[in-house]
């Protein structure tokens, strides 16, 4: 018997911490960042749900905005300083009743603004439903280019991975 045989395992699935549930002692009840308020001129926004990078303040905060906007609600399980010079937010949410999380760390420049921020958001299914929402609300401006167009897409994009085809 080699020792990949998993067909006797009697489970390999853990619980996601995407679907929350957690103690709720240590949330941050009213939490908002203040690295959206404090942003360099030419700060970028990347990570998973974006094709591309986004720059600017005023991109950053539109698309920001946007994500919150869109969330049923939001549960932060960590914010705060990580090193001298970044910051890490680790929080679930939910979008339309599907649960999604996602940790930002966001690096700050020399004079204590946040010049890059990169979010990694999970399960894939809800950052596709994420991404078309937004692709949707941009549709017709200069942001819609950093996110999934249709459902067609998407549909497109999931099976893609799933079989590791291309499109």
């Amino acid at each position: 018997m080699n020792g990949t045989d998993v067909s006797t395992t009697s489970s390999i699935d853990g619980v996601p911490t995407y679907l929350g549930g957690g103690d709720p002692a240590g949330r941050f009840d009213n939490y908002y960042p203040a690295w959206v308020a404090n942003l360099a001129d030419d700060v970028t926004i990347e990570g998973s749900l974006l094709d591309g990078a986004a720059q600017g303040p005023d991109a950053v905060r539109t698309i920001v905005g946007a994500i919150r906007e869109l969330y049923d609600h939001q549960e932060f399980n960590f914010a705060g300083p990580w090193g001298d010079d970044r910051f890490l937010e680790d929080y679930t949410a939910q979008v339309r009743g599907e649960p999604i999380a996602c940790v930002v760390l966001v690096t700050l420049n020399s004079a204590g603004k946040a010049q890059h921020i990169a979010a990694n958001y999970r399960p894939r299914s809800s950052l596709l439903l994420l991404s078309r929402l937004l692709g949707e609300r941009f549709a017709g401006t200069g942001y819609s280019k950093y996110f999934v167009a249709s459902e067609r897409e998407t549909d497109v994009t999931a099976t893609s991975i799933t079989h590791g085809g291309s499109t």
